[in-house]
């Protein structure tokens, strides 16, 4: 457990990377949002999270399994990061922020990153999406 990282993942560096090859400039892990979100685009009154799969509990994935040892711990674990997650983006929209979510399992695939920040790159007009 003391290698689990909470910033600085390999997929939020991606994530940001992408991100940056297409101009964007950002804030990581404000500790005045709530949830502390990855990553922060202020001019954009944007949030994105990068989510692990098993951490967040992403449905319909595989690597989102309860482990089968120790369920008395894991489950409420789990459960309490879901709730946790809800609560912060609850106050997030409250406070007018928009939220994109990019699971641990889509940052494989640029063009699905792509796709979820779609949204941002259509309010800024002048990005050369690059080619994949």
């Amino acid at each position: 457990m003391s290698r689990i990282r909470a910033a600085d993942t390999k997929p939020e560096k991606i994530v940001r990377s992408i991100l940056h090859r297409v101009g964007f400039r950002f804030g990581l892990h404000v500790k005045s949002l709530p949830g502390k979100p990855d990553i922060v685009l202020p001019k954009y009154k944007t949030v994105v999270f990068v989510h692990g799969c098993f951490w967040h509990c992403h449905k319909g994935c595989r690597r989102a399994n309860v482990p089968k040892t120790n369920k008395k711990y894991w489950v409420p674990k789990l459960e309490r990061n879901l709730e946790r997650d809800k609560i912060n983006k609850r106050a997030l929209k409250k406070d007018g922020w928009r939220i994109i979510t990019v699971w641990e399992c889509e940052v494989k695939k640029e063009l699905k990153v792509f796709s979820k920040l779609k949204p941002l790159f259509e309010e800024k007009k002048s990005i050369d999406i690059p080619h994949i």
